[in-house]
């Protein structure tokens, strides 16, 4: 992917769709490398002088979410959350292998129902 060019700051292949787009006094984390966020970012900083603890993950690719994603923000002190429906994989058995073995080893894995209910409730 880095000789393709895709994601150049400033290209459409880095565009954020206008659907997603940040909102005023959202965080826009810029320089990541990687799978992993907090490697070439100041992103652990920025989490914690917020007072934040908790990480909600979603995106594609469930492996790489588990194993990459989740894991350095475990070890690092955050609670993670994964959203299930929140994710895609390249098939159906990767998709339920993942939810099934692989976030339970590095999160708490729920539906996006499930997590906006806790929110309401107070026990997210």
């Amino acid at each position: 992917m880095v000789d393709s060019n895709a994601f150049v700051k400033g290209s459409w292949g880095a565009a954020i769709i206008d659907e997603l787009a940040p909102a005023e006094g959202d965080i826009v984390l810029e320089g990541k490398r990687g799978l992993d966020a907090f490697a070439s970012t100041n992103l652990d900083f920025i989490l914690r002088s917020k007072g934040l603890e908790t990480v909600v993950l979603s995106g594609f690719s469930p492996t790489a979410a588990s194993s990459r994603r989740c894991a350095p923000r475990t070890e690092r002190g955050f609670e993670v959350i994964t959203l299930t429906d929140c994710v895609g994989a390249t098939s159906e058995a990767e998709h339920t292998n993942a939810i099934t073995y692989d976030y339970p080893m590095f999160s708490k894995p729920m539906t996006s129902q499930e997590f906006s209910d806790a929110i309401e409730g107070g026990t997210a």
